[in-house]
């Protein structure tokens, strides 16, 4: 969507703020001999709370309140009864929906003990992130986010997931601009206009470039020793400085 006044601003930040608290605290409690449906429930509790609809359950009737992916597992991750372990690494996607506003976001942590290479990784994808973000003003080449994505991937030694990427939201889950891809694409010609809404969502990996679908249908794996970390921010453009609705105090971002 495009904002057309404040009060489509203040909606997409409602919903902003929504799911970031929801982000935040699905990370913060997330520990040894927890299931991921019993994570998943916790923010479905806390969704409720703030009269707030799962996107991916009212779009594609996902099965599952948010997504969670973990190791093997890059993105889409059903909730259910697989146990996170010392040592994990642990993505939450969530996205949902208040009073006709959408926002998505989503973060990555390591369940102690931590290694250096699954921090260094989540890291990286998150000064990712923040160098894509700089790069989202009105008038702007939309590929320039993807080569800010790619250069700092490459400067730190891994991957970009190039069939995963951003996207515009805000009347819905996934709107146009759709394929704002993690790496340089030289043929996309497109640019960012004042107001547009978009979710912004480097995926950086150990391994591999490009993921498949699972036998589940949802969640999406590379190679089977593949890490992967994710952060993800719904922004709306502008001609400086982009509004971030997902902020939030969490020393995680």
């Amino acid at each position: 969507m495009t904002v057309e006044g404040q009060h489509d601003v203040d909606g997409v930040l409602r919903i902003g703020q929504v799911v970031a608290r929801v982000r935040d605290a699905m990370l913060r409690v997330v520990e040894p001999g927890m299931a991921t449906a019993e994570l998943d429930d916790f923010a479905a509790e806390m969704l409720a709370r703030y009269g707030a609809i799962s996107a991916p359950k009212i779009t594609y009737d996902f099965p599952g309140t948010t997504c969670i992916s973990i190791n093997e597992e890059a993105a889409h991750g059903i909730p259910g009864e697989r146990i996170i372990c010392g040592g994990d690494i642990v993505n939450v996607d969530v996205s949902a929906e208040l009073d006709g506003y959408f926002a998505d976001t989503a973060g990555t942590v390591v369940v102690p003990p931590i290694s250096s290479l699954k921090d260094r990784l989540c890291r990286a994808a998150k000064i990712a992130l923040d160098h894509a973000i700089m790069e989202a003003k009105a008038g702007s080449p939309i590929n320039h986010i993807g080569k800010a994505i790619e250069r700092t991937a490459k400067s730190h030694g891994f991957k970009t997931v190039k069939n995963l990427g951003g996207h515009g939201v805000g009347r819905s889950l996934h709107e146009e601009p759709e394929g704002i891809v993690g790496y340089y694409n030289q043929i996309d010609t497109r640019r960012l206009q004042l107001g547009q809404v978009i979710a912004i969502e480097p995926f950086l990996s150990t391994r591999s470039s490009y993921l498949n679908e699972a036998e589940d249908g949802w969640t999406l794996i590379g190679h089977p020793e593949n890490l992967t970390a994710q952060f993800e921010h719904t922004i709306i453009v502008t001609q400086g400085s982009p509004i971030v609705a997902t902020l939030s105090t969490s020393s995680l971002y």
